[in-house]
């Protein structure tokens, strides 16, 4: 017996070390495949593949119930946008967050961006309005409230949400507006992060004019959207830093900001979370449900509601 449990555990142990070897080559596409094996995809599709732009990577997809109730109203919406340090990543990959989402009830738009090389700053920025602007213009034929947007990133990608959010110029560029956002998520985010010591960073970052400008913290404003900031205390990929000082120049400006650390989780912690069967035992996909749905019900309860005409 005693043979036969401790063959069980090493069978285990292999199996969970192969598992973290395969995530630390393709986490989010390995993360989804687990994902749809253990926690299923019961009434949950992926509706919608959508260009955006001439690039392979400007791209969404929209994920909803499969079988929508007939006199549904229209859902919500969160909008996600990958990491991977503004140089690799897929939204193909990211299938878990749609089944983590539509049975909270959501709408999912995953989205790419231009990385590097084939793009820098403000490529990043430009696809993340892109497609904020797409999903105001086009997500209600796909069951989703255009008046209650909320968008979300992890690291790379929660810079860039956070940016265009703050940053006025991105969205006004499309004739869209920050305020078509009731909210913000981000995940492990970078937002103050000059001077440039990374090879990740200097690649992207280090063409621009005015370095400074690049980074969330200087465009800091107390009309931004409202903002819940997650990040796991042994982050050192992404310093827990990063979101305290957005957090306190958010507070500073008078702005709407909530905060979540986890002190034993890393980088890549919060994300891995919305897989199953992670998320069974964390609460993090709950944390982000809660407040997106609290966002857009009060930018839903603020739209004007138009007189009727005879």
């Amino acid at each position: 017996m005693g043979l036969m449990i401790g063959t069980i555990l090493a069978i285990v142990v292999a199996a969970g070390i192969a598992l973290q070897f395969a995530i630390s080559r393709n986490g989010p596409a390995v993360l989804s495949a687990v994902d749809r094996f253990v926690g299923g995809s019961d009434n949950i599709a992926l509706k919608a593949t959508i260009s955006t732009g001439d690039s392979a990577a400007q791209k969404l997809y929209v994920w909803s119930p499969e079988t929508p109730a007939a006199d549904a109203e229209k859902l919500p919406v969160l909008l996600f946008v990958h990491g991977g340090s503004w140089r690799s990543g897929d939204p193909a990959d990211y299938g878990f967050v749609g089944r983590a989402f539509v049975p909270k009830g959501f709408i999912v738009v995953l989205a790419g961006y231009r990385m590097h090389p084939e793009a820098v700053y403000p490529a990043m920025l430009e696809d993340a309005a892109s497609a904020i602007a797409w999903t105001k213009a086009e997500i209600e034929q796909y069951g989703g409230d255009p008046e209650q947007i909320v968008v979300a990133g992890h690291s790379a990608g929660a810079y860039n949400v956070v940016t265009a959010a703050l940053e006025e110029q991105w969205l006004g560029r499309l004739g869209a507006e920050t305020s078509d956002i009731a909210g913000v998520v981000g995940l492990s985010g970078p937002y103050d992060f000059y001077p440039f010591d990374s090879d990740s960073t200097k690649n992207s970052f280090g063409p621009a004019d005015n370095p400074e400008a690049t980074q969330p913290v200087n465009h800091v404003r107390g009309d931004a959207p409202p903002m819940l900031l997650i990040h796991g205390e042994k982050d050192t990929l992404v310093y827990p830093r990063n979101t305290r000082e957005l957090e306190k120049r958010i507070t500073q400006a008078g702005g709407s900001v909530e905060t979540r650390f986890y002190p034993d989780m890393a980088h890549n912690d919060p994300l891995i979370s919305l897989a199953a069967p992670w998320r069974n035992s964390r609460d993090i996909d709950n944390v982000i449900a809660d407040f997106a749905k609290r966002v857009t019900a009060q930018a839903k309860a603020s739209v004007p509601v138009q007189a009727k005409t005879r």
